[in-house]
């Protein structure tokens, strides 16, 4: 991989970087940057360029040769974590009301919109981000960028379809309270991060907090969080890099957003987030279900720890596929449940590790157990280099068959941009899969097992 990092206002080249530099891969780590500052990069054909444009809003671009789709997003670092007391379920709410209308287009005249183009759109809205994205024939990316554009700048807000959501939105909250599996997972972060708080908390609020929350508060939300220097704009595959910065600075002029030309990127969450430990608790629930889903949960880590890659390998060894200690053990050998798995939630300043199994009522003692005993096992004694084996070819092919579509593509570069301020070339995340050892692994599981753990369990009464 290539690198050149260059500014519109000077005359030469500014800062190469080697390949080995890029194996740092902190590409785009420092928010700050003025307006004209801009990186390119190529990787197998591939050509990256990062620009930040008037407003401090950043735009990043993968053109990818021989993809006839290109995906396109708009990012913005704001998620359920972020909101005030009494706007609770807010974040959610605007990925509802966006798609409702803004001055120049109904929320008919939305759908249509991208519907004559033939395109895919969707949002979502997770605890750090927010997103809004679209999938279309590569000659069509210009018309669904001004229609995201549209959406996310203009939004109305509109009073009658504030209450029409807000009906949409309960019954959405109620669908996922009648399944016992929702519930364990949203108890799983009332354990992990703590009752009431920002991480704690759900993404989409609670019936009574979307029900209270007025049309004011949204849209003080909303004009608090969805500015250009909190914008970033991400697209990949058949995608022009120049044409895409001049339809967004045309698209936010029109919309009356912040160009300013001394207007800097926003910090991203983790130069301001300090890491704080996690006080995991236990929590119960009973529910009158034919089936019990039971958690184990333990402090984990934060989204930029430097261990990601041995994390990634170790929950995949301990309850990543059919493969996995968790299903054999739990599934295989003793029949105790359908699912089980392990994994890790990650985020700025914290992370929580956990695993997962629904099991008969009846059981649910013997499978924590079983659980925690696989777990302390790998922590005490390792892994197999076998079993690294088939972790890092189970990794390594679910990560380049994602480098195949224009979607995963474009989530890749949103999520660096707005998340973690880093974006590895396929060769250098290879390279760092390869390099995690089984110490690496034991390791970290060693550290994971001595912390404190909590158990979930939502069911019937054991």
């Amino acid at each position: 991989m290539t690198e050149t990092s260059t500014s519109k206002t000077d005359t030469g080249t500014r800062g190469a970087r080697s390949g080995a530099d890029y194996a740092e891969a902190e590409l785009i780590r420092a928010s700050a940057g003025a307006p004209g500052t801009e990186l390119t990069l190529t990787d197998d054909g591939a050509r990256l360029r990062r620009s930040i444009l008037p407003g401090g809003v950043r735009v990043i671009t993968e053109q990818v040769p021989g993809l006839r789709s290109a995906a396109l997003g708009m990012w913005l670092g704001v998620g359920s974590r972020d909101e005030a007391p009494g706007q609770e379920g807010s974040t959610h709410f605007l990925e509802h009301l966006l798609f409702k209308g803004t001055p120049t287009r109904d929320a008919r005249g939305i759908a249509e919109a991208f519907d004559v183009i033939g395109g895919e759109s969707n949002a979502a809205t997770a605890k750090e981000h927010t997103s809004y994205y679209a999938r279309v024939q590569g000659e069509d990316a210009p018309t669904a960028l001004d229609i995201l554009a549209d959406m996310v700048t203009s939004s109305l807000l509109d009073p009658a379809e504030v209450e029409t959501e807000r009906t949409v939105i309960v019954s959405e909250l109620a669908d996922a309270a009648d399944d016992p599996q929702d519930v364990a997972q949203e108890a799983f972060a009332r354990a992990a991060f703590g009752e009431g708080t920002p991480l704690g908390r759900p993404i989409g609020g609670t019936p009574e907090t979307v029900t209270a929350v007025p049309r004011d508060a949204v849209w003080a939300h909303y004009r608090r969080t969805y500015a250009s220097d909190t914008l970033v704009v991400a697209a990949a595959g058949a995608v022009d890099h120049d044409e895409i910065c001049e339809r967004v600075v045309a698209d936010l002029a029109s919309a009356g957003w912040d160009a300013s030309a001394d207007a800097v990127p926003r910090p991203r969450r983790f130069e301001t987030e300090p890491i704080v430990d996690l006080d995991v608790h236990d929590v119960t629930i009973g529910r009158d279900s034919e089936q019990s889903h039971l958690y184990l949960a333990c402090q984990g880590i934060p989204v930029r720890d430097e261990r990601r890659w041995v994390m990634s390998v170790l929950t995949t060894i301990l309850g990543g596929g059919m493969s996995s200690r968790l299903f054999q053990e739990v599934r295989e050998k003793r029949g105790l449940a359908y699912t089980t798995y392990a994994f890790d939630a990650a985020y700025t300043g914290s992370g929580a590790f956990g695993m997962y199994a629904g099991c008969a009522p009846g059981d649910a003692q013997e499978v924590a157990a079983v659980m925690a005993g696989e777990f302390e096992r790998l922590a005490a004694d390792g892994i197999t280099e076998r079993e690294l084996a088939r972790a890092r070819a189970q990794l390594r092919g679910s990560m380049v068959l994602g480098g195949e579509d224009s979607l995963a593509r474009m989530g890749r570069l949103g999520r660096g941009e707005v998340s973690t301020g880093r974006l590895r070339s396929m060769d250098e995340n290879l390279r760092l899969l390869e390099a995690v050892t089984a110490e690496d692994v034991r390791a970290l599981a060693a550290w994971l097992a001595a912390q404190r753990r909590a158990r979930v369990l939502v069911g019937p009464a054991a």
